[in-house]
């Protein structure tokens, strides 16, 4: 028996079948597009997700000199050749005060003093660094998430939500080739690229 297709054409019961066919092919193959579309945005919506910090951080542990093993390029560390060290001293009045020295190509000190503030007082390990002061206000502000942490206190690895810096620090100038292994672990389970970090020179 025909029927009519919107030409008012006459179209046989075969052809309405082969139509229909092919209406779901192409809906089946729609579906599939949506479901890659949907996977695609679930995977980049993972890879925005913030880097985790670790539980809980003991800061009188946490205080004290520590050695810059590795970091990404930035612009406020491109005068730092050499022995990049950052120090931790915790205040009577619960400040923190923070202290980055390293030495330029010449060999003449580069020291930057400021202050870190908790930010997550439950973990300690989401804290803010500040190295500029007008008049006893600091406006500028920067995060520092503590996402790696030996049970030890023997390194660390810090990172920002945004992963544009990041860096490696060690009780000591040098890390053997398997802490390295496990502090690399760390970066990447973080969404850090590896290839993104150089090496510190310590003398």
């Amino acid at each position: 028996m025909p029927v009519f297709s919107p030409s008012n054409k006459p179209v046989s019961l075969k052809e309405t079948i082969i139509i229909d066919e092919g209406k779901m092919l192409r809906i089946k193959i729609f579906g599939i597009f949506i479901l890659l579309f949907a996977s695609i945005i679930v995977s980049a919506q993972e890879k925005k997700q913030a880097p985790a910090a670790v539980s809980y951080v003991d800061l009188k542990k946490y205080s004290g000199l520590w050695y810059e093993i590795a970091k990404i390029p930035n612009s406020f560390q491109d005068q730092c050749a050499y022995s990049t060290t950052a120090e931790y001293k915790i205040n009577e009045d619960g400040e923190i005060e923070v202290i980055n020295k390293c030495y330029d190509e010449e060999g003449e000190p580069d020291v930057a003093e400021g202050v870190a503030q908790v930010v997550d007082k439950k973990t300690n390990a989401k804290l803010e660094v500040s190295f500029v002061s007008f008049l006893g206000i600091r406006p500028f502000w920067g995060d520092y998430w503590i996402i790696g942490l030996d049970e030890n206190y023997n390194w660390a690895v810090v990172g920002t939500p945004n992963r544009k810096y990041g860096w490696i620090l060690s009780r000591t100038p040098a890390l053997p080739d398997e802490t390295m292994k496990i502090i690399f672990s760390v970066l990447r389970k973080n969404g850090y690229n590896i290839e993104d970090f150089e090496m510190t020179i310590q003398k």
